[in-house]
């Protein structure tokens, strides 16, 4: 038996390869297929089943690529309507593989169709199970993204996902492992470790929602406190899971065409598109398309594009450093961006020479900035999350977080001076392009954000003020 766990640091999402005895199943795949079948080729296995333990918001499956290029039945738990061909498996249901079993565990309350598998060994003694979004290392499946008007609250669904953990998962025995669908860094849970295996023994000597004595309406309380709205792409990339979507070989092949500067330009007007620049922070910063947004693939990219780029059906042209063209429109494909049509041949380096202006960011090292900053003379926004800033800020800073910048856009004025960090100036950098897309020139990065910012001859307790709002 082999158990194999791929890890995508970008998404904090866990795949994973099951093979025994030439046959494998792959559990809750990303949208390229290549990772599995290379697997699969390799061991000299046939993929029987795509085991899918709920319709995933933060990213889209590859369940229906991988089903049509391997014959492989795409498999969900009780409850689940999918518009496509699939097997709607039954609560306790037995599917064999090879010489092993897994055991169909029916999770409800992250989603009412959430399901755990629960994986036999070859002497059918459980060894591990895999839990999607019900329980991860630390915590558990936020139980908010599912909410129909009308029908289920946040409340409701906690409910349901209490009684899943204690009767369907706390009964099996403590060194069985868990294998979640996410890590840290995830926005599908709150409280997630940044291991990504362990075994349910530690879970339950460490994981607040798994205390023994909890009760039903504590639990609910825990769970449901300190919710933030979820990144604006989760609900359409369920539908995309749900209802199904175009290949990604087609959408590679739509969006890897190398276009000249004149074939870019007519593109950008034609097809009204977003011009995306992926390359690093200091490309970046020192020459830019006009109008063009930063959002690049060293950072959490597929992320921050699903929480800033409200249309999945936007039409985007990009620039990446050469040989990162596929790469780029895979990331995007992955949270659902399939309309990438086109990249600049020849970068940023073709569009100067071909005699086109270029635009660039001003930046100031943290080491000027102190120089300046004296708690009130300067417009400073920190672009970190609403609880980065509770935690420890600048005093004076206005927050303006880059996961709401395009419904906070009215608290900045164009005729001012805006010095923008984060933690290294990364979302920073993010927010001062789109601001400098949309005609606000006045703004200035500051390199290296707030990590470097408290190394500076900022006294910390004139210029820095912390917060107990948690």
């Amino acid at each position: 038996m082999k158990v194999e766990q791929i890890y995508t640091g970008c998404l904090a999402e866990a795949a994973y390869y099951i093979e025994s005895n030439g046959e494998a199943v792959v559990i809750d795949p990303l949208r390229e297929t290549e990772p599995y079948l290379e697997r699969a080729e390799k061991d000299g296995a046939q993929i029987k089943y795509i085991l899918e333990t709920h319709f995933h918001a933060d990213f889209v499956s590859g369940h229906l690529d991988l089903a049509k290029k391997t014959g492989a039945k795409i498999v969900y738990g009780p409850t689940a309507a999918p518009a496509f061909e699939a097997y709607v498996a039954e609560d306790n249901e037995v599917l064999q593989v090879g010489n092993v079993s897994i055991q169909v565990l029916h999770t409800p309350g992250h989603t009412m169709e959430s399901t755990t598998y629960l994986l036999k060994d070859e002497s059918g003694q459980d060894y591990a199970i895999f839990t999607g979004d019900t329980l991860f290392l630390g915590d558990v499946g936020r139980p908010d993204l599912a909410i129909k008007q009308g029908e289920l609250t946040r409340e409701d669904l906690a409910g349901y996902l209490f009684d899943s953990l204690r009767n369907r998962i706390m009964p099996l025995a403590d060194e069985v492992i868990v294998f979640p669908g996410h890590g840290a860094g995830s926005a599908c849970g709150k409280k997630m470790s940044s291991d990504t295996q362990g075994t349910l023994g530690q879970q339950k000597l460490v994981n607040y929602a798994l205390r023994a004595d909890m009760s039903k309406a504590e639990f609910i309380k825990e769970v449901t406190t300190g919710l933030v709205a979820p990144p604006q792409y989760f609900p359409k990339n369920a539908v995309l899971n749900k209802m199904g979507y175009e290949s990604i070989d087609v959408v590679r092949e739509r969006g890897l065409q190398a276009l000249s500067v004149r074939a870019f330009k007519m593109a950008w007007e034609a097809e009204e598109a977003l011009v995306l620049d992926t390359r690093s922070k200091g490309a970046f910063a020192k020459g830019f398309i006009p109008g063009s947004i930063f959002i690049g693939l060293d950072g959490s990219f597929a992320a921050w594009v699903g929480a800033l780029i409200t249309d999945l059906k936007q039409p985007i042209l990009f620039i990446a450093e050469p040989g990162r063209e596929k790469e780029v429109v895979t990331r995007l494909a992955r949270v659902g961006y399939d309309n990438a049509i086109g990249y600049l041949e020849g970068g940023v380096e073709q569009w100067e020479i071909v005699g086109e202006e270029l635009d660039a960011i001003s930046e100031i090292d943290p080491a000027r900035f102190a120089r300046l900053f004296d708690g009130s003379n300067l417009d400073v926004l920190d672009v970190r999350k609403a609880s980065e800033f509770n935690a420890e800020h600048l005093v004076g800073a206005q927050n303006f977080p880059l996961d709401f910048i395009n419904q906070n856009m009215g608290q900045v004025e164009r005729d001012k001076i805006y010095y923008l960090h984060c933690v290294s100036g990364y979302r920073s950098l993010v927010a001062a392009s789109i601001l400098k897309a949309r005609g606000f020139a006045g703004v200035i990065n500051v390199t290296g954000g707030y990590k470097e910012l408290v190394k500076t001859p900022l006294k910390r307790t004139d210029y820095v003020e912390q917060s107990t709002e948690l």
